[in-house]
C-alpha cells in the first residue's frame, strides 16, 4: 500500500527514514521523498558517489525530479510489489504525477545483462503538473565539478577524474553555468511522460560515444522488464516466498546489497551516516564483513535463496588469503584487502563529522572471524557439495589458528577502538570454529587432528565457564571477569554454543533486557570504547532479543520486542543500523543488511515458536521475561512496518 500522503519538505538533510533504496545488485542509489537522488554510487556500491549531497548539501551532487515544493503538494510512495522499483506519487491542486525510479534489470533472473543504467520515468496521471528537473553530478565526493557537454537533442555528457555520466532526456535540458547543472521545467498533461536516463561511462570512452551516440532508451519497456526481473528472482526461491511483507522486503534488500559480479554482500549502501546525532561515530559500511555476510547467508538459505548463499561462499574461498593466519574480517566488494581509512573535508549529514571512507577496523584482531568462516563452510557443505582438498587444508589451518589464538584478547564483534579485551562472544566463536571443523571432518571422513581439536574445544568452554559467567548474576558477561552485559551474547544459542533454554542463557536475556533495554529497544553494550559520546539503540540487537525470547517460549515478550523493532522501519519497510531509543528517527548507515537479516531470523523464530505453542497448548512455557527499564506504550510517531499475518500479532 502507498504511504500516507505528506508535504514535500524542501529543507536540507532530510531524515534518514525519508530515503528509499534502489539497486541493480552492483550500483545503489537513495531516493528521497522530495524527489531527489541524494546518494548514488556507480559503477559499484563502494565507488565514490556521482550524487552525494547526503553527506554535504553544498558540495555533493543530486538529481531531482519533482514539482516545486509548496503547502498543497503531497507525496506518497511505495515499492512496486515484490521489486526494488520505487513508485512516488506527487499530488498538486492541478494534477498528479507518478515517478518510477529504478536501475534497469533484464536477462536471466539469476543475474542480469545490463549494468549502470539509472532510470527516472514520470507519467502524468491526472490534470496538468509542472515538474522541476535538476541534474547536478559531482564526482570524488564533491571534489570534482565535472565538465558538461551536449551530444545531441536531449543528450549530455558529464565527466571528470575517472568518472563520467551519459544522460538522456526526452525533454530539453539547459545548462545552468552558475550551478554547473542541467535544469528544465517540464509541463506534463495526462498521459505524457518525462524519461530521464543516466548511464555510467568511463571518461576514456566518451569521445567514441560522442561520435557514435546510442539511441535514447525507451523507459516504459525497460520498466516492465525490470519488474519482471525482480518478480522472477523472488519466485525463483526453492520454497515459496514468506507471506509476511516485511520479511519479503528484507530479503529483497539483502539481494539488492549482494554484489552480483563477485557474490560479496555489502553491509550497507552508505558511509558516515552517524550512530548518534551530530556525533563522530561515523563509519564506511560499503564493504563485505565475513561475520555479517555469514548471518545473511543463513537468513537467505532459510527463505530458500540458495544461489546467493553459494555465491558468497565462493567469494570467500577466492578472496580469503592463501593462509588462514592472514584472514581479514572485511574486504572490498571486489575482494581487495586494503581499506585504508580516510577523513574527507565534508560537512557530514546534519553536521555529523568526520566523514570517513575506508575502515580501519579491517586491520583489527577479531577472533570471531574463524567461527564465521567455519560456520559458512558448515552451512555450505553440510551434505550438499564436496569439499575441495585445497579448501579443506585452508579450513584445517583456520581451526588450528582458532585452537591457539582463542587465548588472546581482541577488539570483539563491536570493533572497539580502545584496548583489546577477552570478549566472551569472541571466545565462543572460536569454540564454534573448532566444533564445526570437527563436525565436517567426522561427517565427511576428512583427515583432521580430532583429538587435539577436541581438547582445545573443551579448554575454550572451560575458560568461558570459569571466567565468562558473572558469578553474581549467573549469566554470561561481556568479557572475562567483568560485570557487564553484551547484546552480542544473544547470538550464542544461534551458533549452538549454548541452548536457548540453558538457565545461564535465560538470565543473560534478562540481564540484557534490564540493563541495555530502553523504551523497548536494545543497545549493544555499556563500556568505554575509545570514542566520544554514546550511540543509539542497535536495531539488530532488539531482533536478536526477540529471537531468544521466542526460542525460550516467552512469546508475549518476544512479540513485544519484535513489534518495537519492526516499528522502527520506515514506511517502505527499510531499516537503518540504529534508531533513537524512543524509535522516533533512524540513525547510522542505511539500509543495513545486519538489521534486515536479524528481522528475518526473529520472524522465523516467532513463527516456529507459535507452531510449538499451538502444538503444546494449553501447557505453553510461561512468559516470565522482565520488562524493559522504561517500556513505552507506543512509538511517539507511527512508522509501522508493513503488516504480516495476524496469527501472532
Amino acid at each position: 500500500m502507498p504511504s500516507q500522503p505528506l508535504p514535500i519538505d524542501p529543507r536540507p538533510y532530510p531524515p534518514i527514514e525519508h530515503y528509499a533504496l534502489i539497486s541493480d545488485c552492483e550500483s545503489t542509489a537513495l531516493v528521497g521523498r522530495h524527489g531527489a537522488i541524494d546518494w548514488c554510487c556507480m559503477p559499484t556500491m563502494d565507488a565514490d558517489p556521482c550524487f552525494g549531497r547526503l553527506l554535504d548539501w553544498r558540495a555533493g551532487g543530486y538529481c531531482r525530479v519533482a514539482p516545486a515544493p509548496g503547502p498543497q503538494v503531497r507525496c506518497s510512495r511505495e515499492y512496486v510489489h515484490g521489486t526494488m522499483v520505487l513508485a512516488t506519487r506527487f499530488d498538486t491542486p492541478e494534477g498528479s504525477v507518478r515517478l518510477h525510479d529504478f536501475f534497469v534489470m533484464q536477462g536471466d533472473p539469476a543475474h542480469h545483462d545490463e549494468r549502470d543504467h539509472l532510470a527516472r520515468l514520470a507519467r502524468c496521471e491526472r490534470g496538468r503538473v509542472c515538474l522541476q528537473v535538476e541534474v547536478a553530478p559531482r564526482f570524488d565526493f564533491g571534489a570534482i565539478v565535472p565538465r558538461l557537454a551536449g551530444a545531441g537533442p536531449g543528450r549530455w555528457f558529464a565527466w571528470g577524474g575517472n568518472k563520467g555520466l551519459l544522460m538522456h532526456c526526452n525533454r530539453p535540458l539547459v545548462r545552468d553555468t552558475s550551478r554547473a547543472s542541467l535544469v528544465a521545467e517540464v509541463e506534463l498533461e495526462a498521459g505524457q511522460t518525462l524519461d530521464l536516463s543516466l548511464h555510467f561511462v568511463r571518461p576514456e570512452d566518451i569521445a567514441l560515444r560522442m561520435q557514435h551516440p546510442p539511441r535514447s532508451p525507451e523507459l516504459a519497456p525497460a520498466l516492465q522488464r525490470t519488474l519482471a526481473w525482480w518478480a522472477a528472482w523472488e519466485q525463483g526461491a526453492c520454497r515459496p516466498p514468506h507471506s509476511d511483507a516485511l520479511t519479503r522486503r528484507s530479503a529483497l534488500v539483502l539481494k539488492a546489497l549482494c554484489f552480483e559480479r563477485t557474490g560479496a554482500i555489502a553491509a550497507a549502501a552508505t558511509t558516515s551516516l552517524p550512530e548518534a546525532p551530530g556525533g563522530d561515530r561515523n563509519w564506511d559500511y560499503r564493504f563485505s564483513w565475513l561475520r555479517d555476510s555469514v548471518l545473511a547467508v543463513a537468513a537467505l538459505q532459510a527463505l530458500g535463496f540458495r544461489r546467493e548463499a553459494d555465491r558468497f561462499r565462493a567469494f570467500i574461498e577466492r578472496s580469503a588469503a592463501g593462509s588462514a593466519r592472514q584472514l581479514q574480517l572485511m574486504v572490498g566488494l571486489d575482494g581487495r584487502r586494503r581499506l585504508t581509512e580516510e577523513t574527507l573535508p565534508l560537512q557530514g549529514w546534519r553536521g555529523a563529522s568526520p566523514v570517513r571512507i575506508g575502515n580501519a577496523a579491517a586491520r583489527q584482531t577479531q577472533l570471531d572471524v574463524y567461527g564465521s568462516l567455519l560456520e559458512l563452510a558448515w552451512l555450505s557443505h553440510d551434505g550438499r557439495e564436496p569439499i575441495e582438498p585445497a579448501y579443506w587444508e585452508f579450513l584445517v589451518e583456520a581451526v588450528d589458528v582458532a585452537c591457539t589464538r582463542w587465548r588472546e584478547p581482541d577488539h570483539g564483534i563491536w570493533e572497539m577502538r580502545d584496548a583489546p579485551a577477552h570478549f566472551v562472544h569472541s571466545k565462543a566463536m572460536c569454540w564454534v570454529a573448532i566444533d564445526r571443523g570437527m563436525r565436517l571432518a567426522e561427517r565427511r571422513d576428512l583427515a583432521a587432528p580430532l583429538a587435539r581439536w577436541a581438547a582445545a574445544r573443551d579448554a575454550v568452554r572451560a575458560a568461558i565457564d570459569r571466567h565468562g559467567v558473572c558469578q553474581r548474576r549467573g549469566a554470561f558477561c561481556q568479557a572475562f571477569g567483568e560485570d557487564r552485559p553484551d547484546a552480542a551474547l544473544l547470538l550464542l544459542p544461534q551458533f549452538g554454543y549454548v541452548a536457548y533454554s540453558d538457565p545461564r542463557m535465560r538470565r543473560t536475556v534478562d540481564w540484557v533486557t534490564q540493563e541495555l533495554g530502553r523504551e523497548g529497544l536494545v543497545r549493544r553494550y555499556r563500556r568505554p570504547d575509545g570514542l566520544r559520546g554514546t550511540e543509539g539503540a542497535f536495531l539488530p540487537c532488539t531482533f536478536w532479543l526477540a529471537t531468544c525470547l521466542a526460542r525460550q517460549g516467552r512469546l508475549g515478550a518476544a512479540r513485544a520486542a519484535y513489534r518495537t523493532a519492526a516499528a522502527a522501519a520506515n514506511d517502505l519497510g527499510l531499516f537503518a543500523e540504529e534508531a533513537l531509543p524512543d524509535g522516533s528517527a533512524l540513525l547510522g548507515n542505511f539500509p543495513q543488511a545486519l538489521t534486515h537479516l536479524a528481522q528475518i531470523g526473529a520472524r522465523l523464530a516467532l513463527d516456529d515458536a507459535l507452531d510449538v505453542a499451538l502444538d503444546d497448548a494449553p501447557g505453553a512455557a510461561p512468559d516470565d521475561a522482565p520488562a524493559f527499564s522504561a517500556a513505552r506504550a507506543a512509538p511517539p510517531r507511527q512508522r509501522a512496518a508493513p503488516a504480516g499475518p495476524a496469527r501472532w500479532r
